[in-house]
């Protein structure tokens, strides 16, 4: 009796997740316990297992959503299949010794060429056809690719997860020459350039949006509707942070097997300005008795923003305030591989009590972060810049200084404005003195 695949709770508030892809097709052989499907949730991907060994069996698509509990196909058991037999030895041999002649002997080997040449040209067929099926690629993607015979293996997706799109495969298209695509596409390639051009880049579609993005919506809208939310501004000399680097950066990679980085500095600087102002360590929340209430923390889990493929997503650096600055390092590195590789755990992505997030990465010399509800503060860095500025600070010299803006977001309801650009300064104190920060003087 086949058993049934059934998708687990993966969290006290998932209900449901969209199958992102089977990692086994109807009729494939799995293990027990090996992974048969991928399932994308609003707030992690994970890898639903086999019950049972046997037989594969899908009841729900690639894209659908289902929810938790569902059955989402079968497994047949049985034991593995068997290995093709050998191929039994040519006779030709045998009937040399007993005096076969000569011609026989040659037709059976031109019997047996064109049999191998045949089996060839299945196995190579048959492993194109499994390269392209490896490819992930929405159906109108596919159906576009096979009408004007693209490969799309050589086509790069910009969909998530690196999904292949319809507009993905118009632009391949149009970006090379008609050699390029081979029998119908050419034609169809010229087509385009000359008279369809002006329609393909008119082209809309529509892509459902993933689970993950939509939450992120979700909790980016409930963030400005439940909260007074402000934003300060300050900006802090980078030098010298960027000099103790220039000065120990080999040294320290060495000693810690880990780069120093400029994420570590700002982690250990936000700690010690949590301590000094605890309010924006804090949340608002619901009390038992249904009024409104302060929780304090006595700790310091600082969510880093990470841009995934999928989206943004902000794991949690827990205890920060007793980590070195080599562990802050390694636990920022673990992070942020586990994010690009879509291994974070429910357990990475819970909680956090203050985030910081880097746009500077992209380019970004101002922006205004918004709150990670029910997180009361958000920390913003930007690019840096070479700027005009008094140096050293009120000497009347003016100097040419790395400069870097930084903005502080925070709940209105539980910070007041005195306390949050209080909180501003004293990191930017930490950055352009990280000698006292490191020594907590």
């Amino acid at each position: 009796m086949p058993i049934d695949i059934i998708i687990p709770t993966a969290g006290e508030s998932i209900t449901s997740g969209v199958i992102s892809r089977w990692l086994k097709n109807d009729g494939d052989f799995v293990k027990r316990d090996e992974p048969v499907l991928e399932l994308e949730t609003d707030k992690v991907t994970m890898e639903i297992a086999a019950p049972a060994a046997g037989s594969v069996k899908q009841t729900a698509k690639t894209g659908e959503t289902v929810k938790i509990g569902q059955v989402v196909g079968s497994i047949a058991e049985g034991a593995a299949p068997a290995a093709t037999a050998a191929p039994a030895k040519s006779e030709a041999k045998t009937e040399a010794k007993v005096g076969s002649s000569e011609p026989k002997a040659s037709a059976q080997v031109a019997t047996a060429a064109p049999v191998a040449a045949a089996a060839g040209v299945a196995g190579s067929a048959a492993a194109e056809k499994a390269a392209v099926e490896d490819v992930r690629a929405t159906p109108l993607a596919k159906k576009l690719a096979d009408e004007n015979h693209v490969d799309l293996g050589h086509v790069v997706g910009t969909g998530a997860g690196g999904r292949i799109r319809e507009q993905d495969v118009l632009a391949y298209m149009q970006s090379h020459q008609p050699g390029s695509v081979n029998g119908a596409g050419a034609a169809a390639a010229s087509s385009a350039a000359a008279g369809g051009g002006a329609s393909a880049a008119r082209s809309v579609t529509r892509d459902r949006m993933t689970p993950l993005r939509q939450r992120i919506a979700q909790r980016l809208v409930q963030a400005q509707h439940t909260a007074a939310m402000l934003t300060t501004f300050n900006e802090v000399d980078m030098g010298p942070v960027m000099e103790l680097r220039k000065q120990y950066k080999e040294e320290f990679e060495k000693k810690h097997t880990i780069g120093l980085g400029f994420m570590g500095f700002f982690v250990k600087a936000v700690c010690t300005a949590l301590k000094a102002y605890p309010a924006v360590n804090s949340y608002i929340v619901d009390d038992d008795a249904g009024g409104i209430a302060i929780e304090r923390h006595g700790y310091c889990d600082v969510a880093i923003a990470v841009s995934t493929p999928k989206g943004l997503v902000v794991p949690v650096l827990r205890n920060a305030e007793k980590m070195s600055l080599a562990d802050v390092e390694k636990g920022i590195k673990e992070l942020a591989t586990k994010a690009k590789d879509g291994k974070l755990t429910l357990e990475d992505m819970t909680g956090g009590t203050f985030t910081i997030t880097n746009g500077g990465v992209f380019g970004s010399l101002m922006s205004t972060p918004i709150l990670n509800p029910p997180q009361s503060g958000i920390l913003g860095m930007h690019a840096i810049k070479n700027r005009p500025m008094e140096y050293p600070v009120a000497s009347g010299q003016i100097a040419i200084r790395p400069m870097m803006y930084l903005a502080h977001s925070y709940d209105h309801r539980i910070i007041d404005g005195a306390e949050a650009v209080q909180f501003l300064v004293k990191v930017k104190q930490c950055i352009e003195d990280p000698q006292r920060m490191l020594l907590e003087l």
